[in-house]
């Protein structure tokens, strides 16, 4: 949704009705993910996608007809349907797609307030009618759905905007929709006999690389790729520099755990200690694990992890936090070059974030 923020604005600004198409779950090969968007200009006009072409003409068609009744429906589309060749999914993946007459204003709330420095993040969750298909995999006739229910917003502290009507459920809500931000994933659940469509708007991930090595000028460069913003703390001046750092959104020279303030240090921040130099990284480990930090890796041998966890525990590290650190940091991926190591580290902290084993997909494939 994010993406076509500035779409929708300039539609909206001609005055133009929009409607849209989200996929709230997906089967199998699906070719777009949970909270992938197709908007529908009342004049004709497609922006975004829910299956990369195969039902993009069919989905539009189902936008003008929400629009026409004022009703959202969510359709199942799969290579099993009856018009399989015509609107079906050439890839063999089945998703159901939630059709709306128009963009929900707490969807383009919370897209906007996850932008930019400072932004905040939040799931919108939308109640899906009643008759939406089922969790279960198999075929299913479209209803008639129903008007658009008032939707609830769950933010990142945990606020909830409106409520299920009860305790208990609310507090089932806020837990999954967290959950979600924090991996970043929209995507259905069932409470009580409820199906709610959890659509996330997290803030832009961050990458905090301790120590300006040569591996760190790689993992800037890898991470930003990906969509991390990226700062690079390091206390010697010569080297935290612009002209070894050209990617990084923001290079601060100090110690570590006094700049943590600064930087605002946080929940949404991996951080990865690269400096080899106790008198710097473990004050910064420590104060990325006081700040529970969601990824906190440093690099070192096992000897090393094994000697500085004693020490990190004489410092007032608990177990518990302990056992959040990773190191030695990284996956094993058997390579040695500076941009090998940093390929190993953003590969963890990408699996940290989504909750992946690492393992290669085709184990995956087999289990």
């Amino acid at each position: 949704m994010k993406e076509l923020l500035d779409t929708l604005d300039a539609w909206q600004g001609e005055g133009i009705d929009v409607g849209r198409a989200v996929v709230v779950r997906t089967f199998g090969s699906a070719p777009r993910t949970e909270g992938a968007v197709l908007l529908y200009a009342s004049d004709g006009r497609i922006a975004g996608s829910v299956s990369g072409g195969c039902v993009e003409g069919a989905a539009a068609e189902e936008i003008e007809r929400a629009r026409q009744t004022g009703r959202s429906r969510v359709i199942r589309y799969g290579i099993s349907d009856e018009q399989a060749w015509d609107v079906g999914l050439a890839c063999g993946g089945t998703i159901d797609v939630l059709v709306e007459p128009r963009v929900p204003s707490s969807a383009v709330d919370a897209a906007v307030a996850s932008l930019g420095a400072g932004g905040h993040g939040a799931a919108v969750i939308t109640p899906l009618p009643e008759d939406a298909p089922p969790a279960d995999f198999g075929q299913h006739t479209p209803g008639e759905g129903s008007p658009p229910a008032p939707g609830l917003v769950v933010h990142d502290d945990r606020r909830l905007e409106g409520t299920l009507g009860d305790p208990v459920l609310d507090r089932e809500l806020v837990d999954q929709a967290i959950e979600a931000l924090r991996r970043g994933l929209s995507r259905t659940v069932e409470i009580g006999d409820r199906s709610l469509f959890v659509e996330v708007f997290p803030v832009r991930p961050r990458l905090v690389v301790v120590g300006a090595v040569e591996v760190a000028r790689s993992l800037v460069r890898l991470a930003a790729e990906l969509g991390f913003e990226t700062v690079v703390v390091d206390g010697r001046a010569s080297f935290a520099t612009p002209e070894r750092f050209p990617e990084v959104d923001q290079l601060v020279v100090g110690w570590p755990d006094e700049v943590a303030d600064q930087i605002g240090l946080g929940p949404n921040d991996a951080v990865a200690v690269l400096t080899h130099d106790v008198k710097f990284d473990e004050p910064a480990i420590v104060e990325a694990l006081r700040r529970r930090c969601r990824y906190v890796g440093a690099v070192g041998s096992r000897k090393t992890q094994a000697d500085r966890g004693q020490r990190l525990l004489d410092a007032g590290v608990t177990p518990g936090e302990l056992a959040r650190l990773r190191g030695p940091v990284g996956l094993d991926l058997g390579g040695r070059a500076p941009a090998e190591t940093a390929l190993a580290i953003l590969a963890e902290v990408v699996a940290e974030r989504y909750g992946g084993t690492g393992a290669p997909m085709r184990e995956r494939a087999v289990a």
